[in-house]
């Protein structure tokens, strides 16, 4: 058995999926790829833990299977970890050839949250794109991802503000790419972050110390996306509402006490 698994949670993308294995199989390093089938639908942060329950190796990286990790992934991502370094690593999401507008704006932020997690005072410390990530088996024995998140959208961040909580922090290792399928709709984009308002709003009710971004926050987000051209710039500034109307209905369902004992964890 090598040093390194690789975690892909799926649920009905067959094709994607099949070209996610391709790509790790075709990696410079030998893996162990451990695909999870949601088929019940439990959500990807139940998938990921199942997933590191199966998997054999010391490290475990993780992608998501409507990517394709790049030649070379693995041994960029995982280096710092197997070094002694670092406990955790993520890398930079590429977007593919014929990328929509959708895609841009998607990629924009996400990089956006990526630098934004290293500074001062952010409101998201330790943000790391699940979708190119890599821990030591024993930090993730420690943090589980939370599966009390339903869905993808802020189970990525509350992972990570734990683990940086904790002091062990994780490294950003910028030529450790995987790229992202290409296609996104403006439709899909916008419900996709409805959904990351939700769980942003889940995030903040699990502990009492997390806080919104600034104003500055969210003027640089939008900022970002305008760097991408002016569909994804508007985009991105229309994915505002989106993500507010999220927040407010999921501030509705979540019940008193369940933040209260969310909150104690």
């Amino acid at each position: 058995m090598g040093r390194v698994s690789v975690v892909v949670p799926t649920r009905g993308r067959p094709d994607a999926l099949a070209r996610c294995v391709a790509a790790l199989e075709a990696q410079t390093v030998p893996v162990e790829v451990v695909v999870i089938e949601d088929a019940e639908g439990r959500g990807p942060a139940w998938a990921r833990n199942e997933g590191v329950r199966r998997a054999r190796a010391e490290v475990v990286c993780f992608t998501d299977d409507d990517c394709v990790p790049v030649a070379g992934w693995v041994e960029a991502l995982t280096a710092p970890i197997l070094a002694g370094e670092a406990e955790a690593a993520t890398g930079r999401i590429a977007i593919g050839k014929g990328a929509t507008a959708a895609d841009r704006a998607w990629e924009a932020i996400v990089n956006y949250l990526q630098v934004e997690a290293a500074a001062t005072g952010t409101a998201s410390p330790g943000f790391a794109v699940t979708a190119n990530l890599a821990a030591r088996r024993s930090l993730l024995e420690r943090f589980p991802f939370d599966e009390s998140f339903p869905a993808a959208a802020g189970e990525d961040r509350d992972w990570g503000e734990r683990v940086a909580r904790e002091g062990s922090g994780t490294r950003f290792m910028p030529e450790a790419i995987v790229e992202h399928q290409s296609g996104m709709s403006a439709l899909a984009f916008l419900r996709q972050q409805y959904r990351y308002g939700r769980g942003a709003t889940r995030y903040r009710a699990g502990a009492f110390n997390r806080r919104p971004g600034s104003p500055g926050f969210y003027a640089g987000l939008i900022r970002a996306g305008f760097t991408s051209g002016l569909a994804p710039g508007l985009l991105v500034s229309v994915a505002q509402v989106a993500t507010l109307v999220g927040a407010v209905r999921e501030t509705a369902r979540i019940r008193p006490h369940d933040t209260f004992l969310r909150s104690r964890r």
